[in-house]
């Protein structure tokens, strides 16, 4: 049994996160008797003269609907560095991690993070250091769970943000259109879209046409609906182009699509269009209610993993119950949209558009 163990933060911050660690600290003390230490700003924490902080179940009294992580976390770092397109782990960074989690007598990790951090502790595990992954991000794009907590959270600010625009857009015969995040994957754009109203949904993995997106616009207007509402992932590209990036060619960070189209719309029909980034609020505030308590399972469910001995392993959510995957499986890969799946055709059925050259009917 493990005397003390370390718990991390790291990639984007999401809803929940300090669910997570609560989870883990009470635990840790109050099954295991284990003592926690808390590693600030992600891995790079432990780096130099190390930043940490004692856990107690006093210290986390109070975090379960509290935004943001009190231990910090960062998504770039020391780490991995990107080399021709290619992720690399540098070995003196990871040495060194080794050398102060050993004088600061910390003999387990709990990470929780995104693919990116994931594949940092999987290197940890792979240098023989004990660690169990919890999975975050609010684009649930892990593929080795059926859900990452913050993802639901997310939804619900990209609905409600789709229902305030329903209005305006038909108060002033707009074409509204709301930008979320999602990276290289739909699955905000997605549900979201599903449970606003949206009437087009743009997704990466559909690349999309104008033609058809004007097509639906003005097979609304026939009808009698002078306004559009449309939902844009960050990550979605229009056919035969690639993905617009704010950081140009650095390609690092996405976005600009939302408005992009807004121009080409209005150049193309005549009609207002707008855009609204929805942005880091889909990542900043309070968690809902789901993502409490998944967020509560991965953190006791991952201290009940390592005092089972089980190391480099992540845990995930499958068929309703929490179960443990390698680190190595859950990142591996990320989780995409299927394009005939039962969500995207539940969308065409109800007759939102994903403006798809030759768009099934």
């Amino acid at each position: 049994m493990y005397k003390q163990i370390g718990v991390l933060t790291g990639g984007g911050d999401a809803p929940g996160l300090n669910a997570v660690i609560r989870a883990v600290v009470r635990t840790a003390i109050k099954q295991f008797g284990m003592r926690c230490i808390g590693i600030e700003d992600s891995f790079e924490g432990i780096l130099g003269e190390p930043k940490v902080m004692k856990l107690t179940t006093k210290t986390v009294s109070g975090l379960l609907p509290r935004g943001g992580t009190i231990l910090g976390t960062r998504n770039r770092g020391s780490f991995a560095k990107i080399v021709d397109g290619k992720v690399i782990f540098p070995e003196m960074p990871i040495e060194e991690a080794l050398s102060n989690l050993k004088k600061l007598e910390i003999e387990a990790l709990i990470v929780i993070g995104g693919e990116g951090t994931l594949a940092i502790a999987e290197q940890f595990h792979k240098r023989g250091f004990p660690v169990i992954g919890v999975p975050k991000t609010i684009d649930n794009d892990l593929s080795a769970t059926e859900l990452t907590f913050g993802f639901m959270t997310a939804i619900d600010i990209a609905t409600e943000a789709l229902d305030r625009l329903h209005t305006t857009a038909e108060s002033h015969d707009r074409v509204m259109i709301l930008e979320v995040m999602g990276r290289n994957t739909g699955w905000i754009a997605l549900h979201a879209g599903l449970a606003g109203s949206a009437d087009i949904i743009l997704i990466p993995e559909i690349p999309f046409s104008f033609d058809s997106m004007v097509e639906k616009i003005l097979q609304r207007e026939k009808s009698g609906s002078k306004f559009t509402n449309i939902v844009v992932a960050e990550g979605a590209r229009e056919v035969g182009k690639e993905q617009f990036y704010l950081d140009g060619d650095k390609k690092t960070r996405l976005g600009g699509i939302g408005n992009y189209v807004a121009k080409r719309i209005e150049e193309l029909t005549g009609k207002e269009a707008r855009c609204v980034v929805l942005g880091h609020l889909q990542r900043g505030g309070s968690p809902n209610a789901f993502d409490r308590m998944l967020g509560t399972n991965f953190g006791a469910c991952a201290v009940r993993a390592l005092a089972n001995g089980k190391t480099g392993e992540m845990v995930a959510l499958k068929a309703g119950e929490i179960v443990t995957v390698p680190l190595a499986e859950a990142v591996a890969n990320i989780k995409t949209v299927p394009v005939e799946g039962q969500l995207v055709r539940t969308a065409r059925d109800i007759g939102i558009s994903f403006a798809a050259p030759n768009e099934p009917k």
